[in-house]
């Protein structure tokens, strides 16, 4: 019933992610790519359903959900295989879908049964066909391993077919790689923010996913970036490392993706100076943003202020790491909360944890917390019940899985990560200057109305 929290072992209850499958949404998130699954019927479905659906109510689209062409693989083809089914299933869906990328996912039971769908795929590409193959198979893991199979698999046999022998560098263009689309709940507001406070900051921005994007035509100039800039605790680090080592294209890691005036600052500071510009624009920028950030907090005190005795003064997290971190680094420096227990749920690979506890560990000159890598349910919420939040009830940032037991606690509860089945989502984002102020909004009619 339970999972070791460090090895990620035995059943899972109230899951947390899906399996690699799906990754289909990160091609659903790039704006002209279609992707085609190779598994058995409803694989896809139920994916979409948790991910895209039960999760903010984010939709499918153009290219996700009830759209995306599936072989629905059965007996028959466990027994014989599948790989004339998926041919004729190619065929087909370029006669119906028009589409600048295609992209073949292989699911469990192709992986299992030897379907090499490589070579279906191959007898495409020599066509002329933009379309690509990523062995996905669920048993490789959740659908963070998923993505970055999935990029790795657009960049060696798509994105490679248009960079130069001598690729040449624009100074100032960044390729961005950050939150899982789809997985994180507010992707598409904060894949926007961060274009817009990068660009703010003089840079131009390969942002790759999303509404923002230049769609399958952006994905073309990766090679071109001066640099990769990788916003998150690991999700995205082993795709710069793969550009690395393929086009020699130096990355620039922060762990901690900006929320609010002083983390944004500093996030665009890093990486003025370690693109080497001019940081005029920069300093310009951020002086315009913050006046105006300022200007809505200095009105905000008066609530603050009034109300003070009656708000929590301790949280927890419950959450995929990227935005755990990039919240507790917000409560904290900016909000004066105390960190309680902080709970990732993406089941970092064990080669990057420790890297992440060493961020909690100075979330603040003086404040620290303790950190888990938990995926169960059941263990989450059993934890949660037995902290010590002190004399006021606490406020916990997780998912539709802590709702009873934040009730029961007397707290209040914002939904953050998946499943987020009461919040509906359209453009919301909660990161850079503009989402901290949704962030606080929700934060804190969350709390009044409670009582209300």
């Amino acid at each position: 019933m339970s999972t070791c929290e460090n090895t990620g072992s035995g059943s899972i209850n109230q899951v947390r992610y899906g399996c690699a499958l799906g990754a289909f949404n990160s091609v659903v998130a790039i704006p002209g790519a279609m992707p085609i699954a190779h598994c058995g019927p409803g694989c896809v479905d139920k994916q979409y359903m948790s991910l895209d659906f039960y999760n903010g109510f984010q939709g499918g689209g153009r290219s996700g959900g009830a759209v995306i062409p599936s072989t629905n693989l059965q007996e028959e083809d466990v027994v014989f295989g599948g790989a004339k089914r998926l041919h004729e299933l190619i065929e087909a869906t370029l006669k119906i879908i028009k589409a600048d990328l295609f992209v073949v996912l292989n699911g469990c039971i192709g992986e299992l049964v030897g379907d090499d769908v490589g070579s279906v795929v191959e007898q495409f590409q020599k066509q002329g066909v933009p379309i690509v193959n990523a062995e996905t198979g669920g048993f490789k893991g959740n659908n963070f391993i998923g993505h970055e199979i999935v990029v790795k698999a657009i960049i060696d046999q798509f994105v490679d077919k248009y960079a130069a022998k001598n690729v040449k560098r624009q100074k100032g263009l960044i390729n961005v790689w950050s939150e899982l689309p789809f997985q994180n709940t507010f992707w598409r507001g904060d894949f926007n923010e961060l274009k817009r406070i990068l660009e703010g900051a003089g840079f131009q921005v390969n942002i790759l996913f999303g509404n923002g994007s230049g769609g399958v035509e952006e994905w073309k100039h990766i090679p071109e970036a001066q640099f990769n800039l990788v916003a998150s605790p690991w999700l995205g680090l082993s795709i710069a490392q793969h550009l690395n080592d393929k086009y020699g294209q130096p990355y620039l890691h922060l762990p901690v993706l900006p929320i609010g005036a002083g983390q944004t600052a500093e996030f665009l500071h890093k990486v003025v100076e370690f693109a080497g510009i001019d940081s005029k624009q920069a300093d310009e920028f951020i002086t315009a943003e913050e006046k105006e950030y300022y200007y809505y907090l200095e009105h905000f005190t008066d609530f603050y202020a009034e109300y003070w005795w009656g708000l929590p003064s301790s949280y927890a997290v419950v959450g995929d790491s990227t935005y755990n971190l990039a919240l507790n680094k917000f409560l904290v420096t900016q909000l004066g909360l105390l960190p309680v227990k902080q709970i990732i749920t993406d089941n970092p690979p064990q080669i990057y944890r420790e890297q992440i506890r060493s961020e909690y560990k100075n979330l603040d000159s003086d404040v620290s917390t303790e950190v888990s890598f938990l995926e169960d349910g059941y263990r989450i919420n059993d934890l949660l019940q037995h902290l010590n939040y002190g004399h006021r009830p606490p406020i916990i940032f997780g998912t539709t899985w802590e709702r009873d037991t934040t009730k029961k606690l007397g707290g209040s509860i914002v939904e953050v990560s998946f499943p987020a089945s009461y919040e509906v989502v359209l453009n919301k984002k909660y990161i850079g200057y503009r989402g901290a102020l949704s962030l606080l909004e929700k934060i804190f009619t969350t709390i009044i109305s409670k009582s209300a």
